[in-house]
């Protein structure tokens, strides 16, 4: 699933091909991965909330677009440009037996390809989005939280592992696992402690780190381990670049020195410097006290 910085390249992306282009005809090739009625009109915006793409039309209603694990878009013109899950689709001649709906512009074809089916194109009113079911369930993103919001919100789930808690979309938008992990080793707060004992100094700590990181993997295009890629079909280079634990176990910190581990909390992988991300006796417990040291290929 693409986290937050992936779905904002995107945006950026189609945006330069999309915007103020008109939507001819939708062909629905898949009832599943289509709800609402097809969507026609002129392209007024493009904007996201959270993972989700909205496309907003000049007749008055949207186009919501959720990639989840294998959503793909391609827009076909002068030029093909690719976005989503890497395969051989963005090659290929389309529409194909992945193809799920096809919205032709002015300009261009626009491919919404899902091999799996798990993502959605969902048409309903403008003034409705933002109290659909989907975005309603969506907390702030980083840059819209104060530190007083996001303590409180540890507070109440002050029993819960500072990793799920900060993984849940419903807590705070926009930080998956990658992203998670590398907020946390900036605020050197190891992911294993409960939420409750994160001081609000921490949470502030913590709260810039998600919004420099974000930042940083925004500004170079997502990152590359990653399925998904910029809207002109280029991987990003956050990984490479500026990723400091992720995908690192048995290097060197690049603060301390120490070996990178690779442990399970959650049920995620995730990745920690021991010597910079301690975990007293006191924060921990059976909630969290499953975090086990995994194989570096697992």
């Amino acid at each position: 699933m693409p986290e937050l910085p992936e779905v904002e390249t995107i945006r950026r992306g189609l945006n330069k091909f999309i915007l103020k282009h008109k939507i001819t005809s939708t062909d629905v090739l898949c009832q599943k991965s289509f709800i609402g009625t097809p969507a026609t009109g002129r392209v007024n915006n493009l904007r996201r909330f959270g993972k989700a793409l909205i496309i907003d039309l000049d007749n008055g209603t949207s186009l919501m677009v959720h990639l989840r694990m294998t959503g793909q878009l391609i827009f076909d013109g002068k030029e093909r440009y690719a976005a989503g899950h890497p395969s051989d689709n963005f090659t290929a001649e389309l529409p194909n037996r992945q193809t799920r709906v096809v919205l032709k512009f002015d300009n261009g074809t626009l491919y919404f390809n899902d091999q799996r089916k798990f993502g959605f194109t969902k048409t309903l009113p403008t003034s409705k989005v933002e109290n659909d079911d989907f975005i309603q369930k969506l907390a702030k993103e980083p840059w819209q939280m104060t530190v007083d919001e996001f303590y409180d919100k540890l507070q109440k789930h002050s029993k819960s592992c500072i990793k799920a808690t900060i993984l849940d979309q419903t807590i705070i938008c926009g930080l998956g696992n990658i992203y998670a992990d590398e907020s946390l080793f900036a605020a050197g707060i190891h992911p294993a402690r409960l939420s409750g004992s994160v001081t609000k100094a921490e949470t502030a700590k913590l709260l810039t780190a998600a919004r420099n990181v974000m930042d940083r993997s925004i500004a170079s295009g997502g990152s590359t381990m990653a399925t998904y890629v910029k809207a002109d079909g280029t991987k990003g280079d956050y990984l490479e670049k500026f990723a400091q634990v992720f995908r690192r176990e048995g290097k060197k910190c690049p603060r301390c020195g120490a070996t990178i581990q690779k442990i399970k909390i959650a049920g995620r992988g995730t990745h920690i410097c021991p010597h910079c991300q301690k975990l007293s006796f006191k924060s921990d417990s059976s909630a969290c006290h499953s975090a086990e040291r995994i194989k570096r290929n697992d």
